[in-house]
């Protein structure tokens, strides 16, 4: 019979179903914290999947986004225990390599979910969103929906944070791409010279992140008129920083993940468009493949054409533009997140 277990340490916040059988496959399941509803729904994902097939979940997570140091404790941890593999949302994707590549010496599988490890082939396999499209998407919609006046555009660029390359960067640079702004070297952002964009703030992916991001740029800047943001939460507090200036009728905000929270802001008009991608989904089928590799040693292969497989995205928005396809805002509650 399986019961919880609490580890911490450091900061490391984990929670374990445990207890096992001498013939119990163990998981193990890492996120950057326990509490953005994104990895919230990435946890909820696996524990079905992994009650389903009786396998022994661990799962771990940071304090705060970028919090590396407990990610590599609790690989440490997932090799001690036996687990025959691992799935982890790197908050540090090089400096993360060398734990994973201890695990996998130790015959574990290792899976990167959401964000692809630096080099992505550190990972034995990456299911995830294709943030880069994600970016695109948004870009895109924005550039159509500005029309004309896109090329008057005062730009600010509301990333994670100051660690390249990530899963941020993919989002940053898709997004200016869409956008149609040559983002130069795609692996990084910052180094753009067009001069519709303000400039760039981090602001660790969560509300009062954004809010202070945005008040640094409008200081730079009190006519920026559209906001791209790494994710709803910093959406949500860049709006807030607009409203208290009142200009949040008259700045476009789009954002990326697709959460029950942001879509129902898109409906409210706080977010104008968003990309919704799937994280109980590429937590479930990362599961599945432990599941597969444990009992026959079969490795995951990626989506024909990429070196990934793809979970899929889309467009989310009540004002869709010719050309970009996308769902409305009731599609895509009744999706969100699953």
């Amino acid at each position: 019979m399986k019961k919880l277990l609490a580890c911490s340490a450091l900061g490391l916040v984990a929670a374990a179903s445990a207890a096992h059988a001498q013939d119990e496959t163990t998981a193990c399941l890492i996120t950057k914290t326990d509490t953005n509803p994104f990895f919230v729904k990435m946890r909820e994902g696996a524990t079905a999947k992994a009650e389903e097939l009786g396998i022994n979940l661990m799962t771990f997570a940071g304090q705060i986004d970028g919090d590396h140091e407990t990610q590599v404790q609790a690989i440490e941890t997932c090799i001690a225990s036996g687990a025959s593999g691992i799935l982890i949302t790197a908050s540090d994707t090089s400096s993360i390599v060398s734990s994973v590549e201890q695990a996998r010496e130790a015959g574990i599988l290792v899976i990167a979910l959401d964000t692809p490890l630096d080099p992505i082939d550190a990972a034995d396999a990456t299911f995830a969103t294709d943030n880069f499209r994600a970016g695109e998407l948004i870009g895109q919609w924005a550039r159509e929906t500005l029309g004309d006046e896109a090329e008057n555009a005062r730009i600010a660029m509301l990333d994670l944070g100051v660690s390249q390359p990530t899963v941020g960067v993919l989002r940053d640079q898709g997004f200016l791409t869409g956008f149609g702004i040559d983002v130069g070297d795609p692996n990084r952002w910052g180094d753009e010279d067009d001069p519709r964009i303000v400039g760039h703030d981090v602001t660790a992916g969560n509300e009062e992140g954004g809010r202070q991001a945005m008040e640094n740029l409008l200081a730079q800047d009190p006519m920026i008129n559209v906001v791209y943001t790494i994710n709803e939460p910093a959406a949500a507090g860049a709006y807030e920083a607009l409203k208290a200036i009142g200009r949040e009728n008259d700045v476009m905000i789009v954002s990326i993940d697709g959460g029950c929270p942001g879509v129902q802001n898109v409906g409210d008009g706080v977010i104008g468009a968003t990309a919704q991608q799937y994280p109980l989904q590429m937590a479930s089928l990362g599961i599945e493949a432990i599941a597969q590799y444990a009992e026959d040693g079969t490795l995951p292969q990626p989506t024909e054409g990429k070196e990934f497989f793809d979970t899929g995205v889309q467009l989310v928005t009540d004002q869709p533009v010719e050309g970009i396809e996308s769902i409305t805002v009731e599609e895509g509650m009744e999706l969100c997140w699953g």
